[in-house]
């Protein structure tokens, strides 16, 4: 790549962090790179960017190359007309770790980016070492009938409406983000910077289309979970983490299609745990990936 990437450093831990556009399944990804050992991908969800793991970054780099890109259509990543399926976003997940020429992963993903993880897991027990989930469902698997026993999240069908939340919400996409910040910290809010960060990556039609699209192809990517699960197992080490809302519902879509399982629930905490609960997930996280440092 010609000239210097550009660098950023970390707010909570002042690690200088090369965010590089990175070429992927017919994208250009924006991908936050940090650390040397071996990979951590982190993959974020709705409504966030890479900013998203802020408070974890800089604990993971003292031993992982940490990579966090922007997922498709959001943040400074390509506002691609098409694509937004699991499948095909394992797939921009899987050639960022390519162009990074890194073989294998652990892979931590939350909300929109757990059916990526997920399926990527699927597609590649080659490429994943480990695997962290968080704070999503799978599709359809079974698991997670008490949690849709009132039906799925209302926002969920606001946003499947094609052209419709992205027209509506132009002007007040800041108050509209500020609610799930908001709801997702149990009213603790997150730092001005990334609210401010996570404004400017959601304002616009496009980037509300882009947003929104994930949860219009919410079917084919339940599709694509429910074919991968019938043709075979998770093999590698996993772990579920759940909080408020999910809890445990993932870790119990999980279980029988999992062959090393480790749930957890962290209390008072909201959906964002990342930022809600940093220490407390780097807690669950670090002995987890440690297990890939090499002995001695």
């Amino acid at each position: 790549m010609p000239g210097t990437p550009p660098t950023t450093p970390s707010p909570r831990h002042g690690a200088d962090i090369v965010l590089r556009r990175i070429a992927t399944n017919g994208i250009q990804a924006n991908v936050a790179v940090v650390g040397s050992g071996p990979a951590v991908l982190l993959l974020h969800g709705f409504p966030h960017t890479w900013r998203l793991w802020t408070e974890i970054i800089g604990p993971l780099a003292e031993h992982h190359r940490v990579i966090a890109p922007d997922l498709r259509g959001l943040g400074a990543s390509a506002r691609a007309a098409e694509g937004y399926d699991a499948g095909t976003l394992a797939a921009d997940a899987e050639g960022v770790l390519d162009a990074l020429a890194e073989p294998t992963a652990a892979v931590v993903a939350i909300d929109a980016g757990t059916p990526i993880a997920f399926l990527l897991a699927m597609r590649r027990p080659d490429l994943v070492r480990r695997l962290v989930v968080m704070e999503s469902l799978l599709g359809s698997l079974p698991g997670a009938e008490d949690f849709l026993a009132s039906g799925p999240p209302w926002w969920f069908g606001f946003h499947s409406v094609p052209g419709l939340g992205e027209t509506v919400l132009i002007g007040h996409e800041a108050e509209y983000l500020d609610w799930f910040l908001t709801a997702g910290t149990h009213g603790r809010g997150v730092p001005p910077e990334i609210r401010n960060a996570f404004v400017g990556a959601y304002t616009g039609h496009d980037a509300l289309r882009c947003a929104f699209s994930y949860y219009r192809a919410q079917p084919t990517s339940a599709r694509q979970i429910s074919e991968a699960v019938a043709g075979g197992q998770l093999t590698m080490p996993t772990m579920a983490i759940g909080a408020h809302p999910v809890g445990r519902a993932l870790e119990q879509q999980l279980r029988p299609v999992t062959d090393d399982l480790a749930g957890h629930l962290v209390q008072d905490c909201g959906h964002i745990i990342p930022l809600d609960r940093p220490r407390e997930l780097l807690r669950l996280l670090v002995p987890f990936l440690a297990a890939d440092q090499p002995a001695g």
